[in-house]
């Protein structure tokens, strides 16, 4: 009996299947997030070399504050040519070092299921990790030498939206046969394609012939939040602070380098480097709001990134469901209570709406198929519940076509689906 993993590697959540006996099952591959089947793409390091992933990183991280080294949206640097490592308590990791530990850590867990070693997997990929194709290419090599320090022996790759619609093909009865586009909305990238699904045995045939286009951007679920932190609770954290410079009057901008960077919760980290925190001390001396910059050293000093975007985050997603959220905070001497309307998150946005909408009407366009010829939008992952993300599809496709089931681990199933493609039984 053959067995073989399909592990959804991702920004924010990572997932694993298992397909043995012809059939695919999702399993939870964290055992401290009991009723998901999902696992946080998170590490922590502690100063006597311990390394947690997933919810053990994060509840290690909440005992311990900043006594550790905390990551996440590790797969965001693969493509990061000038990324080859980073020293964590006197040790080197390369960026594969670091995947490679989040998959030892899923190949284990799927191993204790099935009750064998597995040395084959298919690992799911976004149509674009970046729009430089040597650093995609550079991307998906990191991620394979992550997968064999992981123990695996075999390797395949499918892209992410045909491991979902794969998926979504399981749900048609045998010989039904559809024209679907798919929309796979992860943390750091969304994917898109129009690809023939048919029910039954026909989806263990080799697919290439079925895709009718592929397309990607690099605009996701962070790119969201990062909005929301730019627009609206940077300016506790400097943004808009001014400062004189040394032996001057004249006022000048916090660098905006800095600003960016604290916008994006993955790189907030590379703040923490002697000489930007040396920078950020000078800064405050001669700074119009003191406090502010007192803020931005204690979320570096603290390493507080992940939680300020967690709450970011939940502000966000219920924004789904309601007209008005706040992102609420509290840490030291600051206390965050920031309003956002639903209007005001859709204008912040509209530019990442933009950019993701022409992907999409390029996506269709390369199909040759018209809009009003394809059966069902599949949409897949937490962003594609976003009202302004629905209503773009809706727009364009009409509402009774929308599908969004099982958004979370579709990609994952696919995977395990994907199996016949590669492997032979």
């Amino acid at each position: 009996m053959q067995i073989v993993f399909g592990i959804d590697f991702g920004t924010t959540n990572s997932a694993l299947s298992i397909y043995r006996n012809n059939k695919v099952e999702v399993v939870n591959v964290d055992e401290l997030n009991a009723g998901s089947a999902l696992m946080r793409s998170v590490l922590y390091f502690t100063e006597d070399q311990e390394i947690f992933a997933g919810q053990e990183a994060i509840n290690t991280y909440i005992n311990e504050g900043a006594a550790g080294r905390f990551m996440q949206s590790i797969k965001t640097f693969l493509p990061n040519s000038s990324f080859e490592s980073t020293e964590v308590f006197g040790r080197k990791y390369g960026i594969d070092d670091l995947v490679a530990i989040i998959l030892r850590k899923i190949k284990k867990r799927g191993e204790e299921y099935v009750g064998c070693s597995v040395d084959t997997v298919v690992l799911g990929r976004p149509v674009l990790f970046s729009e430089d194709p040597a650093k995609d290419a550079l991307a998906q090599k990191r991620l394979e030498q992550a997968g064999r320090k992981a123990g695996f022996k075999q390797i395949y790759f499918q892209w992410e939206p045909v491991a979902a619609a794969l998926a979504y093909e399981e749900s048609l009865a045998a010989g039904e046969e559809k024209l679907v586009f798919i929309g796979d909305f992860g943390g750091g990238t969304s994917d898109f394609t129009v690809i023939k699904v048919r029910g039954g045995d026909f989806a263990r045939s080799d697919r290439r012939s079925d895709v009718l286009s592929l397309g990607g951007v690099y605009t996701a679920g962070d790119k969201f939040d990062s909005q929301i932190m730019w627009e609206r609770i940077a300016k506790y954290f400097g943004r808009g602070v001014r400062y004189k410079g040394m032996g001057k009057d004249e006022l000048f901008d916090i660098p905006l380098s800095i600003i960016y960077t604290l916008c994006q919760w993955h790189r907030i980290p590379l703040l923490r480097a002697r000489k930007t925190r040396e920078q950020i001390r000078l800064i405050k001396h001669a700074a119009t709001d003191k406090q502010a910059i007192e803020n931005l050293e204690h979320l570096i000093g603290d390493n507080y990134g992940f939680f300020l975007f967690q709450s970011i985050e939940k502000a966000k997603c219920e924004l789904s469901d309601q007209e008005l959220s706040h992102v609420r905070f509290s840490e030291r001497d600051l206390c965050i209570e920031e309003p956002v309307t639903r209007q005001a998150f859709e204008e912040m946005n509209g530019e990442n709406l933009a950019k993701i909408a022409g992907c999409v009407d390029e996506v269709v366009r390369e199909s040759g198929v018209p809009h009003s010829q394809i059966d069902t939008v599949f949409l897949t992952g937490g962003t594609s519940r976003i009202p302004m993300i629905r209503r773009l599809f809706e727009e364009r496709f009409g509402a009774e076509k929308l599908e969004n089931k099982n958004a979370f681990t579709s990609v994952a199933h696919g995977l395990g689906t994907s199996v016949p493609l590669f492997v032979a039984s």
